[in-house]
């Protein structure tokens, strides 16, 4: 458990910084708010000069501070950072520092495997469209705690992921939880660890209402990690005052009646009246690389989910093309999940076509095989090969789809290159 402390108790205290990324440079701008200057900078890949290697000098260095601020891809299961706290150094997140002392009765952070990035982002634009300041924050975008953020709002929603929640001590007044299903187990060390601290923000003293996915099984089967006081939202629910957001697929819906129901839990004013919250709806832009359209070519619609990033949100993808041709791409860097759901999720699927891409297309094609084997599946060298044979197979009027069910990096440096990749591969095939 990290120490229960805030951002002005690190004056006066010798400080390391640990992981300097997005977050970590947030985190270097808010000591300096404070007047601290970091005794340590250290980072597992330095990228300048002044940083230390993790491996070559910089736990030594961290070991002789007083905290310790790290960022949120630094795994607490890892032996360096435990051998940090057996000596008594205490190791703490930006996350559960700010919320150490943030007005938490004002903040809603939004978890979950899949949909948190969307939710977060419905939640923000309805509470921005009847009237409130919002900052939308953490995973999702600006750290709340960066002094660069603004500070003059009436609410934070704070996307938050399973690496920043085992960061957290002290809870925020509200927690909606999206979804659940495999992720990150070499980061977590398994499933079931990945579960437990994916929830762990639901019980963390303060959470007033927990918003959760009531559609999930998984979810249901994991109740007890959710705490007392929940709150199941279903997509039985009444929705039509969702289509103004423009979005597609069921799970979306189910997004924004979580995003709503956080809301209203919070008690942001005219999140329960569904006029006002129909009128709030319009408009929405919607993110890029979750289902989003990008183009069409000779009647076949090409659609971008480059961040699914495992099986649920790619199976909610190609549900919401039900009755058309899909060809679907998927494939990336090899976290070992298990892709047997996958399979039978697609099972039985007569109007589809897998197209399996390196790395981990080898392993999920073998699962397919297996437990889907009525579903025509393909092997392909690379992303460009991928959306030929896609084409090939959705013409006249089908879609092509990139829902990988992997993450984009080792070939690709993020999700939006292997997005622009997918792009240019469409646009390859129509000369333009």
């Amino acid at each position: 458990m990290p120490p229960t402390i805030s951002w002005s108790d690190l004056r006066d205290r010798r400080v390391g910084v640990w992981g300097l990324g997005v977050e970590g440079r947030a985190n270097l701008r808010k000591l300096a708010s404070l007047g601290v200057t970091p005794q340590a900078l250290v980072d597992d890949r330095p990228a300048s000069d002044d940083v230390l290697a993790t491996a070559a000098g910089g736990l030594e260095a961290l070991a002789a501070c007083d905290v310790v601020v790290k960022s949120p891809g630094i795994s607490r299961t890892r032996d360096d950072l435990r051998s940090l706290e057996a000596a008594g150094v205490p190791v703490a997140g930006g996350l559960g520092l700010w919320l150490g002392e943030a007005d938490r009765d004002r903040v809603v952070c939004i978890t979950g495997t899949k949909g948190k990035s969307t939710t977060t982002a419905i939640a923000g634009h309805l509470a921005t469209g009847l009237g409130q300041r919002v900052l939308l924050g953490g995973n999702f975008g600006t750290a709340p705690w960066d002094p660069e953020a603004p500070q003059d709002v009436d609410w934070w929603v704070v996307e938050t992921s399973s690496y920043q929640a085992t960061d957290v001590v002290l809870g925020p007044a509200v927690v909606a939880v999206t979804s659940l299903s495999q992720d990150h187990l070499d980061w977590h060390g398994g499933p079931e660890n990945y579960y437990r601290d994916k929830l762990s923000l639901c019980t963390r003293p303060g959470v007033r209402r927990v918003v959760a996915d009531g559609d999930s099984a998984l979810l249901r089967e994991h109740a007890e990690l959710l705490g007392p006081a929940v709150r199941w939202v279903h997509t039985t629910e009444e929705s039509a005052w969702a289509a103004g957001l423009g979005l597609l697929g069921e799970h979306n819906v189910r997004n924004a009646l979580v995003a709503r129901a956080a809301l209203v839990e919070l008690g942001v004013p005219g999140a329960n009246d569904d006029d006002r919250i129909a009128a709030a709806a319009r408009d929405f832009a919607g993110l890029g690389s979750r289902l989003r359209p990008v183009g069409r070519v000779d009647g076949v619609d090409f659609v971008d989910d480059s961040l699914s990033t495992n099986v649920l949100p790619t199976l909610a993808a190609v549900e919401a093309f039900g009755g058309r041709r899909v060809a679907l791409l998927v494939g990336g860097h090899d976290r070992g999940i298990d892709y047997a759901p996958l399979a039978a999720g697609l099972a039985g699927r007569a109007d589809l076509l897998v197209v399996c891409l390196p790395d981990s297309g080898p392993r999920i094609a073998a699962s397919l095989r297996d437990g889907a084997p009525d579903v025509d599946v393909r092997e392909v060298a690379d992303l460009a090969e991928g959306v030929q044979v896609g084409f090939d197979f959705a013409r006249p009027d089908g879609v092509v789809l990139l829902s990988p069910a992997a993450p984009s990096f080792g070939r690709y440096r993020n999700y939006e290159e292997r997005a622009a990749d997918f792009v240019a591969g469409m646009r390859a095939l129509s000369g333009s």
